[in-house]
């Protein structure tokens, strides 16, 4: 095999890995990204887990692809140990189906149909489809299904390169002999690992050992442990994409080394034992593509059905193996990078966040009410800290956001990722009222003021009505419940009308001198910080009508509600105006 011969396989080799990826890539795009969400939301038992990570590993032709994507969704604290295992069990075997695909490269045929079917008619064919759909469609998802069609024309184009640079190695005394020697299953087993390892991609692994099936020396026998070589292997890219994992992150990646390495450990044990007594005699049998895409996927489907019921003690070693340890990053934040490359994902991981963000910001309200009438010093430094979380999630969601709207996103996403940007800020803003509302709570304390009975009643009406507001846009923004979201704004209108004439009420008492200029700063404030906070509800209810509505322009949707008041609105304003009425 001379240099020009090496260059040749290489060149292959390379060609195989842009096809696989581009194909990869446009089966991701054409689905909508809804593949990653799906393999998150609907693994919640070990089936459902086996049969998604399948799937989808089937569809993306990359079980490292997956398990890595699993390894996120761990790390984010989005899935268990135990549902990832699952998932990365199913990967195993779905990623079997790329030899069945880089099979389809070795059809050949002379004459009549199956000449329409060999491998350079093919090729061309598909290659012809796909750039035209690339260049003269201006769909966006003809795009994508061209990238599948070019993907899959280079992958087998770059098989056939592959297979016609060993194409002589059949007739080479070294060649044979080396296969002779993978006969021996720690010998084989050893260099299939470092050749997948080596690669990054079993997949590129298991399409060599096809190509060099081609040669006609390669038996059951040499091709068997090579397989189980590279199953063990394809657990090394998962390996390097979890060392700056979280602990249980770390141990999702382990997992795929465990059930791969104790799958092939036992597979070998079993099947060389029992050959050790019967003798098989078809482990001298030539193996060509098809064949060994058979194998393979009978190899993986062993290894599945032997580990599926031990899920647990795939866990426990993977725990002996990376033990607990205090995590150094901030648990309520945890925001993967891995999803950049996956929107559909990254929008979700936002969403919850942002979720998570709005219930503190909640919890930071309504302590700071308490502290109106109970003042204490704890609860004072409890609202200081959720205000402090609250600047640590924009911060960070804000920026993750904004590297995600570099990403190619649908229309839909990235109305989502603009929508989430403004309502983030509006989360954020509430949590700063909350402070400013609990340092009016200090004053009142710190300076023993003492509010008018009547300012005191008309305060604890105008709390129960901005309580309101607050819970129901945070419950229609975590439930995602457009209805709920449309009695927000109706609410807010009622609460700026209570502003309004509670502050024609307290100049009335001041210049009746029932109250003192004092007492006046703080209500005012007080007052402001209401209004400021129904406000902001508003804009996070809006933001979700308009998400929903497919437009996103604030003033103008407001100012049409509040000139027409639709009988919907009417019906809302007139209940909250009756059950917040002052007298």
């Amino acid at each position: 095999m001379g240099i020009s011969e090496i260059i040749s396989l290489l060149s292959g080799v390379a060609l195989f890995l842009f096809g696989m990826t581009l194909m990869g890539d446009g089966l991701k795009r054409v689905s909508g990204n809804r593949l990653e969400p799906i393999l998150y939301r609907l693994s919640g038992t070990p089936i459902k887990g086996i049969l998604l990570g399948t799937g989808v590993t089937a569809v993306i032709q990359s079980s490292s692809a997956t398990s890595v994507m699993v390894v996120g969704f761990v790390n984010s604290g989005m899935m268990k140990v135990r549902q990832a295992i699952s998932v990365i069990l199913g990967a195993i075997l779905g990623t079997s189906i790329t030899g069945w695909v880089i099979s389809l490269s070795y059809i050949d045929g002379t004459s009549g149909v199956t000449s329409l079917l060999s491998t350079a008619t093919l090729t061309g064919v598909i290659a012809v489809i796909g750039i035209i759909l690339r260049m003269f469609s201006k769909n966006q998802t003809h795009h994508h299904v061209g990238d599948i069609l070019m993907g899959f024309a280079v992958l087998m184009f770059g098989m056939s390169t592959m297979s016609g640079a060993v194409s002589g190695l059949g007739e080479q005394p070294w060649f044979t002999g080396l296969l002779t020697t993978m006969t021996h299953p720690i010998l084989g087993i050893l260099a299939g690992l470092v050749f997948s390892a080596v690669l990054q991609s079993a997949s590129a692994a298991v399409g060599i050992v096809q190509a060099l099936s081609m040669t006609g020396a390669m038996t059951l026998g040499a091709a068997l442990p090579l397989l189980m070589g590279i199953t063990i292997g394809a657990s090394v890219p998962v390996l390097l994409s979890a060392l700056g994992a979280n602990t249980d992150g770390k141990r999702t990646a382990v997992s795929y080394l465990v059930a791969s390495f104790m799958g092939v450990m036992v597979c070998a044990s079993l099947f060389y034992i029992a050959d050790a007594i019967f003798r098989f005699p078809f482990l001298s049998t030539v193996m060509n593509p098809f064949s060994l895409a058979f194998v393979n996927t009978v190899l993986r489907l062993a290894i599945l059905c032997l580990l599926a019921p031990f899920t647990d003690v795939l866990e426990a070693v993977a725990k002996l193996i990376v033990p607990e340890k205090a995590e150094e990053a901030d648990p309520t934040l945890r925001l993967e990078e891995r999803f950049l490359a996956h929107p559909a994902l990254a929008i979700e991981q936002s969403r919850m966040a942002i979720c998570d963000m709005a219930e503190k910001t909640e919890e930071a309200m309504t302590t700071a009410f308490r502290l109106l009438t109970n003042y204490t010093e704890a609860d004072f430094e409890h609202v200081h800290e959720l205000e402090n979380i609250g600047d640590h999630y924009e911060d960070a969601l804000g920026s993750y956001l904004v590297r995600l709207a570099g990403q190619e996103l649908t229309e839909v996403q990235g109305r989502e990722a603009t929508i989430f940007l403004h309502t983030l800020s509006d989360f954020e803003r509430i949590s700063d009222h909350a402070l400013n509302i609990a340092g009016n709570a200090k004053e009142i304390h710190d300076k023993q003021l003492e509010l008018s009975k009547e300012a005191i009643r008309e305060l604890t009406v105008m709390e129960s009505a901005v309580n309101e507001t607050i819970r129901l846009a945070v419950r229609a923004f975590v439930s995602e419940d457009v209805a709920l979201a449309g009695q927000v704004e109706p609410l807010e209108e009622v609460v700026d009308d209570l502003c309004d004439e509670l502050k024609m009420r307290h100049v009335d008492r001041l210049q009746k001198g029932l109250c003192t200029i004092s007492h006046g700063f703080v209500f005012n404030d007080l007052l402001t910080n209401f209004e400021r906070v129904s406000d902001h509800c508003s804009n996070i209810a809006v933001a979700m009508i308009e998400l929903d509505s497919g437009t996103f322009d604030t003033h103008e949707y407001l100012g049409n509600v509040k000139k027409k008041r639709s009988p919907n609105f009417e019906h809302y304003y007139q209940t909250f105006k009756q059950k917040y009425a002052i007298d």
